[in-house]
């Protein structure tokens, strides 16, 4: 799937945390006495907090990391948001060598060089062919894959040390340096947080489904 659709309404003003998935939204945000406004996010480097305000919706798709959306695109889909289906295919098929790729980058026991031997190039070639599409640099997409394979294991009995060996870490301290990073928080914590739990198993880099987005 090119893309998956979400939905957020807020009966309150409501505070958000957004954890790195490797993707962008394409938001069409409307609220009372205000036109609607439709944005593109940016690719997220940390954990960050939006406040939501009070009668606020949010329609918005989000799309297969790797997927990059011109601003021709994005103008044609705020002109006509029920038919944005068309532009968003287009740009996941232009994309989808790049998405191939962020996936074998994603993988826990993932490197430079070996995905770069897979596309057949160089190091140095792959890191210039993502600069030329404006995407986050390949450390980028391998550190959060692994990140978020360690995350969502968390959700499993095993022991931190264990999720850790797995999702290809050093050991336990290095996965709790690259938490603190990515999510904000060490792997127990997060363990124990059941709702920033679920946000991780939401379509994103390393579990892309197509399946529709579930929100509150």
């Amino acid at each position: 799937m090119s893309h998956v659709e979400w939905e957020f309404q807020a009966r309150e003003d409501t505070p958000v945390t957004v954890l790195p998935d490797g993707c962008r939204d394409v938001l069409i945000i409307s609220a009372p006495g205000r036109m609607a406004q439709t944005l593109l996010t940016e690719w997220d480097t940390g954990p960050r907090q939006v406040l939501v305000a009070r009668d606020t919706s949010i329609r918005a798709y989000r799309l297969q990391p790797g997927t990059v959306l011109s601003e021709d695109a994005l103008s044609a889909i705020s002109a006509a948001p029920e038919e944005a289906g068309p532009a968003l295919q287009d740009a996941a098929e232009r994309a989808s060598e790049m998405a191939s790729l962020i996936s074998l980058l994603a993988a826990p026991s993932a490197s430079l060089a070996s995905a770069a031997r897979q596309a057949g190039v160089s190091g140095r070639t792959l890191q210039r062919h993502f600069r030329t599409l404006k995407l986050p640099p390949p450390d980028f997409w391998r550190q959060l894959g692994r990140a978020r394979t360690a995350a969502m294991a968390l959700a499993t009995p095993a022991p931190v040390a264990e999720v850790a060996a797995m999702a290809g870490y050093s050991d336990q301290a290095h996965m709790t340096r690259a938490f603190g990073r990515w999510f904000g928080m060490s792997p127990a914590r997060l363990r124990q947080n059941t709702a920033l739990l679920a946000i991780l198993h939401q379509p994103g880099l390393g579990n892309w489904t197509g399946e529709q987005i579930s929100t509150t």
